[in-house]
């Protein structure tokens, strides 16, 4: 097809480009060709220059900033690691910014209890009461949580180590509509989740429905989970219904009963 006899490819309709298209696919023209030919035997001239490369301490130091900047989980792994204790670790967190949740909330909700308590709580996110009091667990669910503890003898505001409760979530704040975290938002924040439990330093991990199974132990099916015991983290983890399902399903509550049973026996063993 000569120049002159060329269709003006601006002023086509895009489904007479579709059906031109088509019809020359239907020929058998399944390959996009130049104007002229190329002979890719022959090699050229000469070969270009290469680029001297970067002494590798010089390259790694320039590409570590731009890594962290491109790797959100990068970010949060640098962040947390240089956290020494958990109020630096609160810190870290409140001015880490690639989670979109953050802008959402009111509060960052960190944690509640007494840190280095024997049992260590894990939960999913805040739900509307967290997030306007900035505290883990203090609705109709952290009441039911409160009473559960107490009945094997833990609470969040006891002032003795051996009897307290430290809680805290996998994420620190609300998602909108109290929807299920996202997975890059849980990767995110998972770093900043492992420095926690390593600077509250429990015995035993208590892991409270699907969220934070999927997170902590790469499993879901809380049903079939809860009541075994696992390990993360370095430390015995017992995985439980959450208390907003209890309260949905009330008749799971003897099941949450043989699992704080075990809980209790666990720690006087």
């Amino acid at each position: 097809m000569s120049a002159e006899s060329a269709p003006d490819l601006e002023a086509l309709d895009p489904n007479d480009a579709l059906a031109m298209l088509v019809w020359q696919v239907e020929l058998g023209a399944d390959e996009a060709i130049l104007d002229a030919p190329v002979d890719r035997f022959e090699l050229p001239a000469a070969s270009p220059k290469a680029k001297p490369a970067d002494k590798p301490t010089e390259r790694a130091a320039q590409d570590v900033p731009s890594l962290l900047a491109s790797d959100p989980v990068a970010e949060a792994r640098a962040l947390a690691s240089e956290a020494a204790d958990l109020d630096q670790l609160r810190e870290a967190m409140a001015g880490y910014d690639h989670c979109e949740l953050k802008k959402g909330a009111r509060n960052l909700v960190f944690s509640d209890g007494r840190a280095g308590a024997r049992v260590m709580v894990v939960g999913e996110a805040p739900g509307r009461e967290e997030d306007r009091v900035g505290k883990p667990f203090v609705g109709a669910a952290g009441q039911l949580l409160d009473a559960m503890f107490r009945a094997i003898g833990l609470s969040r505001e006891s002032p003795d180590l051996e009897s307290a409760l430290y809680i805290t979530n996998i994420l620190p704040w609300r998602p909108p509509q109290n929807r299920d975290p996202s997975r890059d938002e849980m990767a995110m924040m998972m770093p900043f989740v492992e420095r926690h439990i390593a600077l509250a330093k429990p015995e035993v991990l208590v892991v409270m429905g699907n969220i934070p199974a999927g997170a902590l132990l790469g499993r879901r099916g809380i049903t079939k989970l809860r009541g075994n015991w696992t390990e993360t983290q370095g430390l015995p983890c017992l995985p439980m219904f959450h208390p907003a399902y209890l309260l949905r399903q009330p008749m799971q509550k003897r099941a949450a009963w043989s699992d704080l049973q075990d809980l209790h026996a666990k720690l006087n063993s």
